[in-house]
């Protein structure tokens, strides 16, 4: 309840005015995007702030508070885990978001094979390590089954190439930086053909780490030229069309000395988009991550990676939507290069859910 009470503070605090320089008037006429961002016509910043959110929530009951979000367009989305399914498995939690949502729900889950499952397809896809024969007919299979489960975004493939003691060993595709690009790129058409948006991960590449950005700072001390053969099978689905990346906690000091990645302009602005052409939406990896939250607040990692060039932001953990949103409407209200980056992110966003079929 006192989250409950907490969340509606926030939702009444940041349509009113204010003093972060919103429009007056109490909130009654809410902020207008931008026609120059590419915003729909009469998208409030209020709702172009919540095209940014994924959110989560515990148990297969979807709370009257997430409703809520959906309903006003404060989240853009939700993330589904095993505790989200109910007896009769995701489908009538994800019926429930899409009609709250009135059909624009980003229903995202991590759905890799193997030990990585969160709603299970049949056949149940193996882990990319184990896949020898058809990726691309086992994803479309995957997908299919995932998006008749209302499931609309899997959280896969893994592009990354895993070295030997890699901590993604097991979860990345086998072989060659060659070999790995073809499975990666079989399996963003396989999820697609399944009308589901696959999701490249970890950019610009993970396979090097040896602990999960999930329970450390990790740092990828590459060279930018070992950091080129890491790129190949993201530049390869690039090119093949994959909708959506998330990009990586980690820090690449060949690349940025000071960011993470999901924070750095010089690798999601420089690198992703002007050099390999990348023009879909960039999702972050959890932020509620030890090496996230070793540097910051979620709120100001948030604003972080939306300024450096996120457009979609992963809260898998408690109470952080009511953190990082009304930080997010405060800071566009009263900066308006920050508005700019929020408003051509929710354009962003809002072209990868027309390319899923969803209501915008």
């Amino acid at each position: 309840m006192a989250v409950a009470a907490a969340l509606a503070f926030a939702l009444g605090a940041s349509a009113g005015s204010g003093g972060d320089g919103g429009s007056g008037g109490g909130g009654q006429t809410p902020e207008r995007g931008t026609a120059g961002a590419g915003v729909p016509a009469g998208l409030s910043l209020e709702r172009a702030v919540g095209e940014l959110m994924i959110v989560r929530f515990e148990g297969a009951r979807v709370p009257a508070y997430v409703r809520g979000l959906l309903r006003d367009g404060r989240a853009s989305g939700a993330i589904l885990f095993a505790d989200n399914l109910g007896p009769a498995g995701a489908r009538g939690t994800t019926r429930v978001l899409q009609r709250a949502a009135r059909g624009g729900a980003i229903v995202a889950t991590d759905d890799e094979g193997g030990e990585v499952t969160t709603v299970p397809t049949t056949p149940a896809l193996p882990a990319a390590s184990q896949i020898a024969g058809d990726v691309a007919g086992l994803t479309r299979n995957a997908g299919a089954d995932l998006r008749r489960a209302g499931v609309n975004v899997n959280l896969a493939p893994v592009a990354d190439i895993a070295l030997p003691g890699s901590v993604m060993s097991g979860r990345a595709f086998s072989g060659s930086a060659e070999a790995v690009a073809a499975a990666v790129v079989a399996a963003t058409r396989g999820y697609g053909a399944g009308r589901v948006g696959a999701t490249l991960k970890h950019f610009p590449g993970f396979g090097r780490a040896t602990a999960n950005t999930d329970d450390a700072a990790v740092t990828i001390d590459a060279s930018a030229a070992e950091l080129e053969t890491d790129l190949v099978p993201f530049h390869a689905a690039i090119e093949a069309g994959a909708p959506l990346i998330m990009a990586s906690h980690a820090l690449y000091p060949a690349l940025d000395r000071r960011r993470i990645a999901s924070q750095s302009a010089p690798i999601l602005q420089g690198l992703l988009r002007r050099r390999l052409g990348f023009d879909g939406a960039v999702i972050t990896d959890s932020i509620e991550a030890e090496a996230v939250t070793s540097r910051s607040s979620v709120e100001v990692a948030a604003q972080r990676s939306v300024e450096a060039g996120a457009d979609l932001i992963l809260m898998t953990g408690r109470g952080s939507w009511i953190r990082i949103y009304p930080a997010m409407l405060a800071r566009a209200r009263r900066d308006g290069v920050f508005r700019a980056k929020v408003e051509a992110a929710a354009a962003r966003v809002i072209r990868f859910k027309r390319r899923l079929g969803l209501a915008t």
